[in-house]
């Protein structure tokens, strides 16, 4: 078995290196290149690319326009191959589980396909079943084109398009989270159980006593998909009212619960008994407590057109190792958002904000994390399933709307007194602190251990004028210091004093007052030289 394993991945890897030298990849890549290799290579690189066309951080605007292209083609399994599996897991007969079982799959995707299905109590249900193998296969597939890639030093050839180990590293996680459906059930509670007090919200019933990593079953949702506009009129559903709805709710799970649904396209929404139905749960997208704050600032900044605090947002979730131009990367954010300053918010597309946010961020090597560029894709495919309903709404308008509303509705006149309390308090107790971190600041520059970094790269500012610059920002520090040190031991009894003043304060404020004298001769003395 071991044998046939070797021979099948040896021919495998020659298939791949046939592919690749058939596309002439040494010779360089274009976007339409690139798409057709990865097609060729068949359905685990298809799904790569996939995941690669949302990466705009990462990869060039180009790139991610035409793998957007890609869509999974795959042949759909044998009747006996899914009876197979089904029995497998279950340890039983087919027949002793479902009452009916349509043969005929609802669809066919690269890792499972579903079928519909009737169980013995009558419940309609759908049974999602993985491909054998598949894992194996998949895995097989990554290790053979990091092999292919060392043998045709693909890293050299793509290293200014793509580095493949990021990019097969991130697939391989993404893509054994969907090939475990115990993960996709856990999410599928976990979203009905963050929804449950939203009425016009609903999701499918898990049920995970017929539940496996490799077979999901789960409630039918028959309903109507929400690009069936007559049979929608005429249940007497307004189109209006669902977009709104739809993305009021994945605002939501966005900025409240930081758990949203990562591909929410027309084939995953039903409306049925007055409700908008989410199904289909093997792509979640989760926030920390951190990013759902950053991305309200984000939300703010966009609807004020704050671009200082846009630019924190985006340092603060990117990743990247290099150096950055911080001041060539604001020009570019204030440009970006000078763009749409004097544009109402309802004329601004989301998907070409978030593709021009994000070609920025990969002009200046910031890539973001898995989480956030889980959500610029799905906010782009979001804002394109409710045009089909109403082409004028904007769910940027909406987002801003539900932040601030958010934010009046949580304000606590209690809560907000007994903040202002603790900060009065911070102030004091690190007030107080101030001159003893500045004496400590001052011993360590004595002692060499402190080094401060300043960014003087292409400034034509000379050395001398640094110098003195940092000189007189150290005077004017360490005259606050003791202006501040002396004010507070003037609140004590220490004696001897000096005109009512503790001895070592009334030094204190000649000192401060001498240093501060000096400061401002040398600011007046500077002036003048100018003139």
């Amino acid at each position: 078995m071991k044998n046939n394993e070797i021979l099948s991945s040896k021919r495998r890897l020659a298939q791949i290196l046939s592919i690749l030298k058939k596309h002439k990849i040494t010779k360089g890549v274009d976007p339409v290149k690139f798409r057709m290799i990865l097609e060729d290579l068949g359905p685990t690189f298809v799904k790569i690319g996939q995941i690669m066309s949302s990466r705009q951080d990462m990869f060039s605007e180009r790139y991610c326009v035409e793998l957007i292209k890609l869509r999974d083609n795959v042949l759909p399994m044998s009747m006996e191959i899914v009876q197979s599996v089904i029995e497998e897991e279950y340890g039983t007969s087919l027949e002793n589980v479902f009452e009916k079982f349509d043969e005929t799959p609802l669809g066919s995707a690269s890792i499972a396909q579903v079928h519909k299905a009737t169980l013995k109590d009558g419940k309609d249900i759908v049974v999602k079943v993985q491909r054998p193998n598949i894992y194996i296969t998949m895995e097989r597939d990554i290790s053979l084109v990091r092999r292919a890639s060392k043998i045709l030093h693909l890293s050299e050839v793509l290293g200014s398009v793509v580095d493949i180990n990021i990019v097969l590293d991130e697939f391989w996680h993404t893509a054994k989270e969907e090939m475990d459906f115990l993960n996709e059930a856990k999410f599928a509670n976990k979203f009905t159980k963050l929804n449950k007090d939203i009425r016009y919200i609903g999701s499918p019933k898990i049920e995970l006593d017929y539940s496996t990593s490799r077979v999901l079953v789960m409630e039918y949702v028959d309903g109507y998909e929400i690009d069936e506009f007559d049979l929608l009129e005429k249940e007497g559903y307004d189109r209006k009212e669902i977009a709104m709805k739809l993305a009021e709710n994945y605002i939501k799970q966005i900025v409240d619960d930081g758990f949203f649904h990562a591909d929410p396209h027309i084939g995953n929404i039903r409306i049925r008994d007055g409700k908008i139905v989410w199904i289909d749960f093997g792509m979640m997208g989760v926030l920390s407590k951190q990013d759902k704050y950053l991305m309200k600032n984000a939300v703010i900044a966009l609807g004020n057109s704050d671009t200082q605090k846009l630019v924190d947002v985006i340092l603060a979730l990117g990743v990247h190792n290099g150096r950055i131009d911080y001041t060539m990367f604001y020009d570019d954010m204030e440009n970006f958002m000078n763009k749409y300053l004097h544009m109402e918010l309802a004329d601004i597309n989301l998907a070409i904000v978030i593709q021009e946010m994000f070609s920025i961020a990969h002009k200046h090597r910031i890539s973001m994390p898995k989480g956030i560029s889980m959500l610029a894709r799905g906010l782009v495919t979001i804002e394109s399933t409710m045009t089909v309903l109403d082409p004028k709404i904007n769910i940027i308008e909406i987002a801003t709307n539900h932040v601030v509303q958010k934010a009046v509705n949580k304000v606590d006149l209690k809560k907000e007194f007994v903040n202002t309390q603790k900060l009065t308090h911070d102030a004091i107790h690190y007030g107080m602190q101030v001159p003893v971190q500045i004496y400590d600041v001052i011993q360590m520059i004595m002692k060499g251990r402190l080094k401060v970094n300043l960014d003087i790269m292409g400034s034509d500012v000379p050395m001398n004028s640094i110098n003195h610059m940092v000189n007189k920002l150290t005077v004017g520090i360490v005259s606050a210091g003791l202006l501040m040190a002396s004010s507070l031991l003037c609140t004590t009894q220490m004696t001897p004093k000096i005109f009512g003043i503790p001895a070592l304060g009334f030094v204190g404020y000649i000192a401060a007052f001498g240093l501060g004298c000096w400061l401002l001769y040398a600011v007046l003395k500077e002036h003048r030289q100018r003139k």
